[in-house]
């Protein structure tokens, strides 16, 4: 599996977890330094990190279903984009942080954008 990189970041890879702890197809949620993210892993493999919150109804994200490259909050039906953050229609508005994802051999590390 190559990196996936999907943001700048300036914070340190932080080692998440391995990538057999990971669900074939969907999120996990992670504390990363106090940051809860959920770990996505695509129907490709693809391994991306996103804020586990919704930005309209502050739920996890994690606990929703993934269509492609798209996470659907399991509250009111928001969908946002993993790979930018940004959501697809109404009821979110507002994006979540998009976070860097490095994959070495079979662990899964993560550095925080500290810009969102």
């Amino acid at each position: 599996m190559s990196e996936t990189t999907t943001s700048a970041s300036t914070a340190p890879f932080v080692r998440v977890c391995s990538l057999d702890e990971l669900p074939t197809v969907g999120a996990a949620a992670a504390d990363i330094s106090g940051r809860i993210v959920a770990i996505v892993r695509t129907a490709e493999g693809e391994v991306h990190a996103v804020d586990d919150t919704c930005s309209h109804a502050n739920v996890s994200l994690s606990e929703g279903e993934l269509d492609g490259c798209t996470l659907e909050c399991w509250l009111h039906g928001s969908r946002f984009d993993i790979r930018t953050g940004d959501p697809s229609g109404p009821p979110a508005t507002a994006p979540i942080a998009v976070h860097t994802v490095k994959i070495e051999g079979d662990d899964v590390y993560v550095a925080l954008n500290q810009e969102n």
